[in-house]
């Protein structure tokens, strides 16, 4: 039977996994797929590696990273287990859910941006996983993996995206291709090293479901909370300035926009009204209706959205309701300027 395009594009990723694994070992880096977004890898016990992935996103180092590993059994050598993470990883691993997790004191520091915690994720893409058991495989532990992009800009949800992004850079052995992103925005983070657990970054898998499966409610992140990736103000942005509007205010305010006569991209769940299909300076452009797929196209779209050369990125601002959470929060660090 002939393969279809997308298994044919797994295999040739495949093929060069465990070059890719032994590339980590050694000390390199590698871009890899997971289904939220492509990760920057590198092993997570050596202490050089990972000062190159700092350096290469111009990272501040009092971010830590996420730690990727291939199962429970891989988790529990970097952290003090629990029930609740058991209960979350039963239900959740592989898939898009970091955990935030005391971690153990024999455990590496390096990834940990100076704190007693580290983040962990087992991700479920098929190439992740993939590159992940050959690494421990050879001995490794667990690849720390931030976005493969620069420190604050759009992450990456295709291969083309990290080579835009990151280039031949000296550090970087290979990226496997693993086509688009499934998810398409980073994991769901919760923080299980407190007293009580709380939600740190909002993603795919929703605060009901985590909050279902722990039979208790998530806090909000305190200034107590452990650092986590994504947690700035201004984050995932463009280079073009983005403005986030709210859907009632949206007609009026790009009537406003259109008289100026400068040049913007619209991004919108709606048709360009009638009055201003004529004004040349605004590039309108459908964003999807459900949550889901924003998710899943809102960095590809963002990048197209920037290549264009506009004054500002206009977009209408998502509707209210919990499984648009993510989506929200993506954009308003996006329009937040630093």
């Amino acid at each position: 039977m002939p393969q279809s395009e997308p298994d044919a594009a797994l295999n040739v990723a495949h093929a060069g996994v465990r070059e890719a694994a032994q590339a980590l070992r050694q000390g390199q880096l590698v871009g890899f797929p997971t289904e939220t977004v492509y990760g920057l890898g590198a092993d997570a016990s050596q202490a050089e590696a990972v000062a190159a992935i700092y350096r290469v996103k111009g990272r501040p180092t009092g971010h830590p990273l996420i730690v990727h590993v291939s199962s429970v059994r891989a988790a529990q050598g970097w952290a003090q287990w629990s029930d609740a993470a058991q209960r979350l990883a039963d239900l959740f691993w592989p898939g898009p859910l970091t955990l935030i997790l005391p971690r153990r004191a024999d455990a590496p520091a390096w990834a940990c941006g100076g704190q007693t915690t580290v983040g962990l994720r087992c991700p479920a893409h098929p190439i992740a996983q993939a590159l992940l058991q050959q690494f421990e495989a050879m001995g490794g532990q667990g690849v720390a993996a931030p976005s493969a992009n620069r420190f604050g800009r759009i992450s990456p949800t295709t291969a083309a995206h990290v080579r835009a992004d990151l280039g031949q850079i000296e550090p970087l052995h290979s990226i496997l291709d693993g086509g688009s992103a499934e998810v398409g925005v980073e994991s769901t983070i919760v923080d299980l090293s407190g007293a009580q657990p709380a939600l740190l970054r909002p993603g795919r898998i929703r605060q009901e479901a985590i909050e279902a499966a722990l039979g208790s409610t998530l806090c909000a992140p305190s200034a107590a909370s452990p650092q986590v990736s994504g947690s700035l103000a201004s984050h995932y942005a463009p280079q073009t300035p983005v403005e986030l509007i709210a859907a009632p205010s949206f007609a009026f305010r790009l009537g406003v926009i259109a008289d100026t006569g400068e040049r913007y991209a619209v991004w919108a769940r709606r048709d360009c009204p009638q009055a201003l299909l004529a004004r040349a300076n605004l590039l309108w452009y459908r964003a999807p209706e459900s949550p889901e797929q924003t998710e899943q196209l809102l960095y590809s779209s963002l990048r197209e959205l920037d290549l264009l050369a506009c004054e500002r990125i206009i977009i209408e601002s998502p509707p209210a309701g919990s499984e648009w959470t993510a989506v929200l929060d993506r954009l308003r660090r996006s329009a937040t300027r630093r």
